[in-house]
């Protein structure tokens, strides 16, 4: 199945229209949004990430914010962290982290998120992404499954509470 077809960079700012609701814009973090980025990943998973683990990813062109600028609260909506790792000299995409904050969630921010952390991968020369999913995360494998992402293997007790992960990949056409 081709996902996407990466024929030029794509640009630093993507505009992402979310049903009736102000546009969000999607752009590579900043040390600024990492307290935000920080805020959505404690209220998204029961084992977050450190500070320090999203500072070291800082600069790297997969890591993008979601940002909506009519909020009052603040600007950052969601993110998604993924990098390019050697593999026989050809680089893997990995997806290591998204979410989106709960208040935030069902207006298609993931998809949008996912969808351009694959486009700048495949512009980085990935022809295959990777990620690791909670086997009892529905909603997170529903939306990897509408992407193409396909089962690959189990990794018995992955998180720290003992649940499996499931490692699911996806080619990325260029």
């Amino acid at each position: 199945m081709t996902l996407l077809r990466v024929g030029r960079k794509p640009p630093d700012v993507t505009t992402a229209g979310v049903g009736d609701e102000t546009d969000v814009q999607v752009r590579q973090a900043v040390q600024a949004d990492l307290l935000a980025v920080l805020r959505i990943e404690r209220k998204s998973f029961p084992q977050p990430w450190p500070f320090s683990a999203f500072e070291r990813y800082l600069g790297e062109p997969g890591f993008l914010v979601a940002v909506d600028d009519a909020r009052d609260d603040e600007s950052v909506v969601g993110f998604v962290v993924a990098d390019l790792v050697p593999n026989h000299g050809r680089p893997l995409g990995h997806v290591k982290d998204i979410a989106v904050h709960p208040d935030c969630r069902g207006r298609g921010l993931g998809r949008t998120l996912l969808a351009r952390a694959l486009a700048v991968l495949g512009e980085h020369g990935a022809h295959t992404v990777k990620l690791e999913v909670r086997e009892s995360n529905d909603v997170a494998r529903s939306l990897y499954e509408e992407f193409g992402f396909e089962h690959l293997r189990r990794l018995p007790r992955y998180y720290d509470d003992g649940e499996d992960a499931l490692i699911l990949v996806v080619e990325v056409d260029e």
